[in-house]
């Protein structure tokens, strides 16, 4: 049954991230690129036409992760709490600003409510690929130094960042230049994930640019891929061998 479960979380997830991952990159589009008022409107509107629906699939994941895997739910939110609660609040600011911006013809009201959109949709991108960093790279379970655990085994603490920086670190924090690097490949995907739905579902003056900064984006995407993968063996020269086992 652990295995099923864990299959079909990871379809919902998949799901969350392909079809909410437009959004968010709609989001960071909205904030770049378009500046004449009929293409915000647009792509606002591209957007706040499904954001709510495909949010569901996240709360169906963590309701399923909260129902198949309560230690593993436990330990996220110990650990992560900080971040969440971050990420809660950039899905709130994220849907205000799709909600609120068209309530009142005043162009200062619409701008507050455009910034809200894509830095909320910026962030949200940045935090999930963090998010993903940090599974990657790995967290201290029971908090170990020289073989003793601090606490129990399925607890585990990070503060947002810690002075140095660095994954390699003794008590690394959410935020590292590692898990950066990954949250900006995270960036960079949705960002593309989200120029291609708008390009598919508008009419956009904006639409031909579209289709060249994506070919410029994959490039980069590419580059900052491989880096990701180059350091990653540095930051956990183990790191195929649950794979290879």
């Amino acid at each position: 049954m652990e295995v099923f479960w864990f299959i079909i979380i990871a379809i919902v997830l998949a799901v969350f991230f392909i079809l909410d991952g437009y959004d968010f990159g709609t989001g960071i589009i909205h904030l770049f690129m378009a500046k004449k008022e009929k293409d915000k409107e647009v792509i606002a509107k591209s957007a706040g036409l499904f954001w709510d629906s495909n949010e569901v699939w996240l709360v169906a994941a963590g309701g399923m992760l909260f129902m198949a895997f309560p230690t593993f739910y436990a330990s996220v939110f110990s650990g992560f709490y900080l971040p969440l609660i971050i990420v809660l609040w950039l899905i709130i600011f994220r849907a205000i600003g799709l909600e609120f911006r068209a309530q009142f013809n005043i162009q200062m009201w619409k701008d507050i409510w455009d910034t809200s959109f894509g830095v909320s949709s910026l962030l949200l991108a940045l935090f999930f690929g963090i998010a993903l960093g940090n599974v990657i790279r790995g967290v201290n379970l029971g908090g170990v130094e020289n073989g003793i655990s601090a606490y129990e085994a399925h607890y585990f603490f990070l503060p947002l960042w810690n002075n140095s920086f660095s994954p390699l670190a003794e008590n690394p924090g959410v935020i590292d230049w590692f898990t950066l690097v990954i949250g900006i490949i995270a960036v960079v995907t949705l960002a593309i994930h989200g120029a291609n739905w708008i390009v598919l579902k508008t009419n956009s003056s904006i639409n031909e640019k579209l289709k060249k900064t994506v070919f410029k984006l994959n490039i980069l995407l590419i580059g900052l891929t491989i880096f990701s993968l180059i350091i990653w063996q540095i930051v956990n020269p183990n790191s195929l061998n649950n794979f290879i086992e």
